[in-house]
């Protein structure tokens, strides 16, 4: 293995690592998830009090697990994937389909994504977005955030996805 590859492998599993931890930390999340609605859902009918913090916790949670956790998902290939070819394909053709998958359709969505999106997410932040409702959480600028946090982690995994495909694609030339 050279030095070049062993560095590629190095940044592949520190992206890797990064995922990782971020899709462990989410997914913790769903369980408080599903204790808040539990606690709405019961407030709500056995004493008769609605919480719309509470009511609006679950979506930022959702949001959170979801956004988060998309670089963890495309680490674990659980995405779904219309895999007519690559399914029997050989190791080498899976390569070559994923580095022009993440070059053409994941690249130029983050891409499109990011453009679209950060003057979204600033306006909230220069006006410190809040709920709507008076009660609600105050914090829709952290929530739009997100969306470029998504981004970021789909762009980090994309890129380790990319340099792994291109090293399984020039390894077998070598060989």
């Amino acid at each position: 293995m050279s030095s070049q590859d062993s560095r590629v492998l190095r940044v592949c599993n520190t992206i890797d690592g990064v995922n990782l931890h971020a899709g462990q930390m989410v997914a913790w999340l769903t369980i408080v998830m599903v204790v808040i609605q539990f606690l709405v859902v019961l407030l709500r009918y056995v004493f008769g009090f609605g919480s719309v913090f509470l009511q609006e916790s679950i979506l930022y949670l959702h949001s959170t697990v979801f956004l988060c956790g998309a670089g963890y998902t495309l680490l674990k290939d659980a995405h779904v994937r219309v895999d007519a070819f690559y399914h029997n394909a050989r190791r080498r053709n899976k390569a070559i389909i994923n580095a022009v998958g993440c070059i053409c359709f994941l690249g130029s969505f983050i891409g499109a994504l990011s453009v679209f999106s950060f003057p979204y997410v600033m306006e909230a932040w220069e006006v410190m977005e809040g709920s709507r409702e008076t009660t609600g959480i105050p914090a829709v600028f952290l929530l739009k955030t997100l969306i470029l946090v998504y981004a970021f982690l789909l762009a980090l995994q994309g890129t380790s996805l990319f340099l792994k495909s291109y090293r399984q694609i020039f390894l077998e030339l070598r060989s």
